[in-house]
């Protein structure tokens, strides 16, 4: 790929970055409530955006908020009617909530429509070909590129983790990918999604995004693009909409993450706690979608994966993300630093808005467990790459699962 990009969250031409920084010492978690997959330039210069009306302002949408979090809200500044109104669109850096202790992400039902949940951008990002140039340590030749092919519907037959991320930025209404994990402190219950941190973080010249959102089998009977439009979110969201209300990404993504580029990337992943919209039947989100996978940190050498199988919604031309799409490939190494965790890379056509999808490849059990994400890819597509999750990714992973123990 000419360039390198966080193939896939939220948005249009963008592309996500990663931090680095093995240490797990060195890991700051970061806590969000609603943001995810719009990498977007989160600069100093970039003081307000424009997305899209929220159902909240013209359909009277309520704002969920646990009690326990209305005293943030307001040490914040964050006069919760006003935000429930629109406020939520309002991007001053100084009001772009950046740390751990930091994110709110008050639940507004209806914000997510069927309209709203289509015509979310991909946040994709890319990396000129110059900035690998310089690149050291092991770096296999390019894969030849594999076309994505369309998961047959019903999507939650064959992929039931699998799903949509969706988030709010200053450019927009934004999409990625991700996927449902398996939660040691509640077996057989969980309520864990994986993604991307660019999908839910802007990085290091930004903050958390807002109204993150998890759509579990999203468009799961694969209608036309043109039968969407009017289509209800029962049928667009068949297993309900699913708030963050909780959610971290490493450190490193957060110190050194940035909208175009790869730098981050070996660090570019993100846990998120959900929750149903509109309170649900009483059932995790892994009991409604009926599985929810493993996750491997013991990150397997490259020689020891016989094939990697990465699933998301992709967005971006010739794509439109409003169906779900896999790539199966042996996978190679791609290094971008010789400071940092080598990454793995396979052969793909999917593009923006795949971002945070997860990767599967079969453990020495032969069960499935999910082994990465999507992290980066060229401007012009035929590859992706994907963090190798290790020790920091597993520290996240802990500490979300022992914040929610007790829920």
């Amino acid at each position: 790929m000419p360039s390198i990009r966080p193939p896939f969250t939220a948005r249009r031409g963008r592309r996500a970055r990663r931090g680095s920084s093995p240490a797990l010492s060195a890991l700051a978690l970061v806590s969000v409530l609603a943001l995810t997959a719009t990498a977007c330039d989160g600069g100093d210069d970039q003081a307000s955006g424009s997305p899209s009306a929220s159902a909240a302002e013209s359909d009277g949408g309520k704002v969920q908020l646990p009690s326990d979090l209305v005293d943030r809200l307001r040490q914040h500044g964050i006069d919760l009617d006003k935000w429930k109104n629109g406020a939520w669109k309002n991007w001053d850096k100084n009001d772009w909530l950046r740390e751990a202790q930091d994110f709110i992400n008050p639940i507004i039902e209806g914000l997510w429509d069927p309209d709203r949940m289509r015509d979310a951008q991909d946040p994709d990002r890319g990396v000129d070909d110059s900035d690998l140039a310089g690149d050291q340590g092991v770096t296999d030749p390019e894969p030849a590129p594999v076309d994505a092919k369309t998961v047959p519907a019903k999507y939650h037959a064959n992929v039931p983790e699998a799903g949509k991320l969706l988030f709010d930025s200053p450019e927009g209404s934004m999409v990625c990918s991700a996927t449902v994990v398996q939660d040691p402190a509640h077996p057989g219950k969980s309520n864990l999604v994986w993604t991307a941190g660019h999908c839910v973080h802007a990085g290091k010249n930004g903050g958390w995004y807002r109204n993150i959102a998890f759509v579990p089998s999203y468009n799961d009977s694969a209608m036309a693009t043109s039968a969407l439009q009017s289509a209800t979110r029962e049928q667009v969201a068949p297993y309900g909409v699913w708030w963050g209300d909780w959610a971290q990404t490493s450190q490193q993504w957060i110190a050194q993450g940035g909208p175009t580029g790869g730098d981050g990337a070996p660090y570019d992943f993100a846990v998120i706690h959900v929750t149903p919209e509109k309170g649900g039947s009483g059932k995790s989100l892994e009991e409604t979608v009926g599985g929810a996978l493993p996750v491997d940190f013991a990150a397997p050498a490259v020689a020891d994966v016989a094939s990697i199988t990465a699933t998301g919604y992709p967005a971006a031309e010739p794509f439109d993300g409003q169906k779900l799409y896999q790539c199966a490939d042996k996978p190679g190494r791609l290094s971008l630093s010789t400071a940092d965790p080598t990454m793995y890379r396979i052969g793909c056509t999917m593009t923006g808005g795949s971002s945070g999808g997860g990767w599967i490849a079969k453990g020495a059990d032969g069960k499935p467990a999910l082994v990465s994400n999507t992290s980066i890819g060229p401007a012009t597509s035929g590859w992706l790459a994907g963090p190798r999750l290790g020790e920091v990714a597993k520290g996240v992973y802990e500490s979300v699962s022992k914040k929610s123990a007790g829920q």
